[in-house]
């Protein structure tokens, strides 16, 4: 099957209904099959085939669907890049893909109009809005096509989309992922998802560039609408949700926590959402209690990485705030392995762990990754018989077969000889009823070679003292592993787009100032 042929079906099946919403815009699918077809007919008249890379700069807008489904009729490869990388970044992700086009929204052109010449694979620039120079307008684009569905065939094991990693520990890599494989891991995750209907809705909050581009084709394939937002706001969230009946969402624990502490909130009818699916970063057990007084228990976490999607899903039945000591700590876990996908927990000779003993979390999925595009040697390095995914994530399962992520390789904090984990001391962190954001890193110590520190955001109206966090924590962790440091901040703690703890970023700062500290400067 090729993944336009659901765009295909869904045009005729549901051709009436709406497919996109945007800022009060709609499409139908019938709407949506039309333009996309004028996009992939313009790029294939401009001369790109099959397996040629197209890279997308941009936030979320009215567009952004159909680019995703032009770029699939035409079997070309979707190179989506992050807004907020660097003129230098989004160079070297042009130059490393080889992409052929750019479509980039014209707010984000001034970025790298000056250095597109470094990208010598570029040979088109498509521009949403106004477009400059040899750049070519996409509403004239569109309405200078044909029209014609290409009807493009691939090969379902050929290269379908490029996600670039984070870049949170160097340079981004872009990650290759087969139409097959792609196809399978949306899949994976609507069949876990309670039942999508033709006629329901999904909030895209987040970047489509990222997660929130996860159930587009399950979302086609069902005759159901996405409801996409510019940017996360958690007034027009809400309003979206109330308004469009929206079913389904996938969001971060951030947008999460705003979420439940606007105060509007309470007045709303959210009783249309049957899957609020979150991951990227844990969920503090507070935010979920809350989540779950607001619109009922609907919650679906999701383990899973760029590499490998998707690993593992905690499912409503265990989410238990209320439960025994057993179901409780169920909620600080992963879940279990997806219905086709494998977990397993391997020691640093590649030996599989007992039960739970700490270890690296290793998946196979339906969403692995074909490989790390143009680098065999870090492919080698992450994937095992070409089917398992070494995460770097360090975790363990339990008796239960619940996976528990402790931290990742290199935010290990080795203090006095024991190993400590970020995350452990987070978790015991973000149970205090004061703390609203907290980061765990570890610092230059004189003694210790490394010590403890947290980095504390509080909770609006609440008060903690540092010797106050730290005897909390030592109830909690022990000693050993008590923050040794605790500084308060006023700000939000530095994230990535989709909402993750951008921990390098805090170690930067902060690493810095202990640094200055010992050695006197």
């Amino acid at each position: 099957m090729q993944i336009g042929d659901l765009l295909r079906k869904s045009s005729e099946q549901y051709r009436d209904l709406d497919a996109v919403v945007y800022e009060g815009r709609r499409l139908t699918f019938k709407e949506l099959y039309e333009r996309s077809c004028r996009l992939a007919a313009a790029l294939v008249d401009m001369g790109l085939k099959p397996g040629d890379r197209v890279a997308t700069l941009g936030d979320n807008q009215f567009e952004s669907v159909e680019e995703i489904c032009a770029l699939a009729l035409a079997g070309l490869v979707r190179s989506p890049m992050y807004t907020q990388n660097t003129a230098d970044t989004h160079v070297y992700m042009l130059n490393l893909t080889g992409a052929k086009a750019l479509i980039i929204q014209d707010t984000h052109l001034a970025e790298v109009s000056g250095r597109l010449d470094e990208a010598e694979s570029v040979e088109h620039v498509i521009v949403h809005g106004q477009a400059t120079g040899d750049a070519l307008s996409y509403d004239a684009v569109l309405a200078e096509s044909s029209g014609i569905d290409p009807e493009v065939v691939v090969d379902v094991d050929d290269t379908h989309i490029l996600r670039f990693s984070a870049g949170t520990t160097g340079r981004p890599k872009a990650i290759a992922h087969s139409w097959r494989g792609w196809a399978a891991a949306g899949n994976e995750v609507a069949f876990f998802l309670p039942r999508i209907e033709a006629g329901d809705a999904q909030l895209v909050a987040g970047p489509l560039s990222h997660m929130s581009c996860l159930l587009v084709w399950p979302m086609i394939a069902h005759g159901a609408c996405q409801v996409v937002m510019p940017k996360f706001d958690v007034g027009n969230a809400l309003d979206l949700i109330e308004r469009e009946k929206c079913g389904y969402a996938i969001v971060v624990p951030t947008m999460i926590q705003m979420m439940v502490t606007d105060p509007s909130a309470g007045t709303r009818d959210l009783s249309s959402l049957k899957g609020v699916l979150y991951g990227a970063s844990p969920i503090a057990e507070r935010t979920l209690v809350e989540a779950q007084k607001l619109w009922g228990n609907v919650m679906y976490q999701l383990y899973g990485q760029s590499e490998c999607v998707p690993a593992a899903a905690l499912p409503p039945r265990y989410h238990v705030v209320d439960g025994t000591p057993r179901e409780r700590h169920w909620l600080r876990s992963a879940g279990r392995p997806a219905a086709n996908s494998f977990v397993k927990i391997l020691d640093d000779d590649g030996n599989r762990c007992p039960t739970g003993e700490l270890g690296e979390i290793v998946i196979a999925a339906p969403g692995v990754m074909q490989g790390i595009w143009g680098d065999p040697a870090a492919t080698a390095e992450r994937m095992i018989d070409g089917r398992w995914v070494r995460t770097r994530d360090i975790g363990y399962i339990d008796d239960d077969g619940f996976l528990y992520i402790a931290d990742r390789k290199e935010d290990l904090i080795i203090s006095g000889g024991f190993n400590v984990w970020p995350a452990e001391v987070e978790n015991a962190l973000y149970s205090h009823p004061a703390v609203l954001e907290a980061a765990v890193i570890g610092v230059p110590d004189d003694r210790w070679g490394e010590t403890v520190r947290a980095v504390v955001v509080l909770r609006d109206r609440t008060e903690a003292t540092e010797d106050e966090l730290i005897d909390f924590c030592r109830s909690i962790v022990g000693s050993v592993k008590k923050p040794t440091s605790v500084i308060f901040r006023s700000e939000p703690l530095p994230k990535s787009s989709v909402g993750k703890l951008l921990r390098r970023a805090v170690r930067q700062e902060y690493w810095r100032d202990a640094d200055r500290q010992i050695s006197g400067a």
